[in-house]
């Protein structure tokens, strides 16, 4: 058996009204990582999203209403925490994430690291993202570049493995707002370690994205103002 699969990992499933995928998700996520289990973080969907899950095998844990990503994901966090699991890995339940891809982020915690990113830039693929998103993509991945001191490519990948030090720490602080890129930061500040692995990702397989071009706005500006007050302080050496 492979030593990384043989410790304790939880893979951390959010989803938000995702019923027509989530159960592939599990099932790919079984087929690929079988030592794993399997967390659905229902998000308060309005559908049958948390009854699929728990018939592809999954554990399920239902938000009483839909309180965002960040929330979902920490909930995990504080799951995988509670029940001593030495890694948690965070896959969307909307199929984006292969599956497959998982044992080579377990790999990249084994050498010592203490997030490992599924990156969809770090080399060349196929994935596109939309035109304003790629904008945004590339303005935070400079700006966590700045911070960190070294060059960062997929900042808003949410395709992540966290090691025991990892999970430990974001159940403690973590952003509940498109929280990907900060996380990145609060890693940086306390002392962690984080790779990007070069994963080919898929598109969403069922229904649509809950962030709009809108909604996409209000995302970038939020998060580049944070990002850039924390340049500032590590400037200012604070």
């Amino acid at each position: 058996m492979d030593q990384t699969l043989s410790k304790k990992t939880l893979i951390i499933v959010p989803a938000y009204n995702e019923d027509g995928s989530i159960a592939r998700v599990v099932e790919h996520i079984g087929k690929n990582v079988p030592q794993a289990d399997i967390l659905v973080v229902d998000d308060g969907s309005t559908d049958r999203t948390a009854r699929r899950a728990r018939e592809s095998g999954a554990m399920v844990m239902s938000l009483p209403y839909n309180m965002g990503i960040g929330t979902a994901v920490q909930s995990g966090f504080l799951f995988a925490k509670q029940k001593g699991y030495h890694f948690a890995v965070q896959v969307d339940g909307d199929g984006q994430h292969p599956a497959s891809e998982i044992p080579r982020l377990l790999a990249a915690l084994e050498n010592g690291v203490d997030m490992a990113i599924g990156s969809r830039f770090v080399q060349s693929t196929n994935y596109r993202p939309p035109f304003f998103r790629a904008v945004g993509i590339k303005i935070f991945a400079f700006l966590v570049s700045l911070i960190v001191g070294k060059r960062v490519y997929d900042t808003t990948s949410g395709f992540r493995a966290c090691g025991r030090k990892a999970i430990v720490l974001l159940t403690e602080t973590y952003p509940h707002d498109y929280p990907e890129v900060e996380a990145l930061i609060t890693l940086h500040r306390n002392g962690m370690r984080f790779v990007e692995v070069p994963v080919e990702m898929n598109y969403r397989q069922e229904g649509k994205s809950s962030i709009s071009a809108k909604v996409g706005l209000y995302y970038m500006m939020k998060v580049t103002l944070a990002v850039l007050v924390a340049v500032i302080k590590r400037r200012n050496g604070k």
